[in-house]
């Protein structure tokens, strides 16, 4: 598998889109913020394991789906090309910055552990407001991951490769998430895109090479593709 690249993109790319929420899904279950105080500050205080783990997750999870919409790009080789070379950049540069967002982490459980909850969050607050901090790491680039990827699954659909449920269940689930408080109602809704975007990871998982290959536009004469490339270094 490693030697072929076709089959090693296809096992990776759906691989990843079942991984990746599902890591952000357990990640918000093992959060002691879920289940009480939802800031850094003190739930850390309440179990530290717990926080350090999840908080680990999240940034693995954030990393794997802009991997994972890498792979997605695969399958809008043909449809929805455009639409796919727009979106899909802008979504993995989204969650590559969400990634970088959880280094906020140990600042605020340091913070939690010298300082009262208020206090904490006041200096945190003023930290994360600075402009570059703003507009280098949040503004636009939380939004561009949290909806980017509904968009993108979008595309995935509209090129043929999922059914309708799929960008609606995914759209429902995280864009729901930002407007609701970070607590149980969050396990519910980003447990949905599990589903979805783990079905399109099994579905091409289930695919063949060929098929996963047919993706490719059609070779025309001195268009490199794939095969035709393999056949010329073979």
């Amino acid at each position: 598998m490693f030697k072929d690249s076709a089959d090693f993109r296809r096992v990776a790319a759906g691989t990843l889109l079942i991984v990746a929420p599902l890591l952000q899904a357990v990640a918000v279950v093992l959060d002691p913020g879920t289940w009480g105080d939802d800031r850094e500050a003190v739930s850390y205080g309440v179990n530290p394991t717990l926080a350090q783990v999840e908080s680990a997750m999240y940034h693995w999870a954030y990393l794997l789906m802009a991997l994972a919409a890498l792979g997605l790009l695969h399958v809008m080789r043909r449809r929805s090309v455009v639409f796919g070379h727009i979106v899909g950049p802008l979504t993995i540069l989204g969650y590559i910055n969400l990634s970088g967002l959880l280094l906020v982490d140990p600042v605020e459980w340091w913070l939690g552990r010298h300082n009262s909850p208020e206090k904490a969050q006041l200096i945190l607050d003023e930290m994360l407001n600075l402009p570059g901090v703003v507009f280098g790491f949040q503004m636009p680039w939380v939004f561009l991951a949290i909806f980017g990827l509904p968009i993108l699954v979008i595309g995935v659909w509209r090129a043929g490769f999922a059914h309708w449920w799929v960008p609606l269940v995914v759209g429902v689930g995280y864009a729901s998430s930002m407007a609701v408080p970070y607590g149980p109602v969050t396990v519910v809704l980003w447990a949905m895109p599990v589903v979805a975007l783990g079905s399109l990871g099994v579905k091409m998982l289930r695919m063949s090479r060929e098929e996963w290959v047919s993706f490719y536009p059609t070779a025309a004469p001195g268009r490199t593709t794939p095969d035709s490339y393999a056949n010329t270094t073979a």
